[in-house]
């Protein structure tokens, strides 16, 4: 008998009514990323930096000979840095950028949990004209003493907001 609150790795539900995600902690806040996006979560490690990207993007990393970008979530946020520690990681996701699915990574503070969220629960954020989290986030949650921004993991990466891509 499963636990209440308790969640299955393998991606599935115990309730259709219930989204898993993958939380973690971005200067202090608890954000998440629906599970099914997620690839992998890696420890951290420097990646190689690519010129003429946006500030946040840190460069690349190689992922079993792929060629995988790295944003560095607290910059793509707007929030301030942080210097990397033993507790950064990087959450592996799967992202679609220009119709194709890619693998792109964000760096964050800490990791979480994985958490069972009530559809029902998942509120869609305020909007606000010039944040950059409100344009990530795709919904927010409150569970129990804690609130959790659901993030597009899409948006992260979004080249139509960014110059991704180089001119030709």
């Amino acid at each position: 008998m499963e636990q209440p609150g308790s969640t299955k790795l393998d991606g599935s539900n115990t309730a259709s009514a219930n989204e898993q995600l993958l939380t973690f902690i971005v200067d202090g806040e608890e954000y998440g990323v629906d599970i099914l996006r997620v690839q992998e979560i890696r420890s951290w490690s420097n990646p190689m930096p690519i010129p003429n990207t946006p500030r946040y993007i840190k460069g690349v990393i190689n992922i079993r000979g792929d060629v995988v970008a790295i944003a560095d979530l607290r910059e793509r946020l707007g929030l301030p840095k942080l210097e990397y520690g033993a507790t950064t990681v990087i959450v592996v996701l799967r992202v679609n950028v220009g119709g194709n699915e890619r693998v792109m990574g964000v760096i964050v503070d800490a990791m979480s949990d994985v958490t069972n969220v009530p559809q029902a629960a998942i509120k869609p954020p305020p909007t606000f004209r010039s944040s950059a989290e409100g344009g990530l986030a795709k919904g927010i949650v409150t569970l129990e003493s804690k609130m959790i921004t659901i993030l597009d993991v899409d948006l992260i990466f979004d080249v139509s907001s960014t110059s991704l891509v180089p001119a030709a």
